[in-house]
């Protein structure tokens, strides 16, 4: 299992990012650019001292990413306010990479075309979208549930 931002442009979502991915042993995929350098110092606060626990991954552009060698495995979920599938009742694997767009603009046509599926979080319909970090923390919990895949307790 692993987290895919692209093309994020909020350092403090990416900060929450990596201590997620730490914390439940998740990779994480950073496809830029990013609208912020990612020494960003709110990035560095975002994330406190996480950074060494996570294995993130930088990756120059979204070729760059497809090509790598973590994303010859699994299906490439994007999750989008486009969608209609909800993601509490798609079937995960244990070998996913869950994609999320950037806040502002969410991912471009060529995201969308690679993707095996899309899938939302369903919400109220007067409310446009829920925060980057808020849904991949919902995403990746139901993924990790469904596959066994939390980590066991020390």
């Amino acid at each position: 299992m692993r987290l895919a931002l692209f093309q994020p442009g909020i350092p403090q979502n990416v900060g929450a990012a990596i201590r997620l991915g730490a914390c439940l042993g998740v990779g994480l995929d950073v496809i830029e650019p990013c609208s912020f350098p990612l020494d960003d110092k709110s990035l560095k606060r975002a994330a406190l001292d996480y950074g060494p626990l996570t294995h993130m991954i930088r990756h120059a552009s979204w070729e760059a990413f497809l090509a790598a060698p973590e994303r010859r495995e699994g299906r490439l979920l994007l999750f989008t306010t486009k969608a209609t599938a909800p993601f509490h009742k798609f079937d995960f694997q244990a070998g996913d990479t869950l994609l999320f767009g950037n806040e502002s603009h969410g991912a471009p046509p060529e995201v969308h075309a690679k993707a095996f599926t899309r899938l939302t979080i369903p919400l109220r319909p007067e409310a446009r979208s829920m925060n980057l970090a808020t849904t991949a923390a919902m995403a990746l919990g139901e993924a990790l549930r469904q596959t066994d895949g939390f980590p066991g307790l020390a």
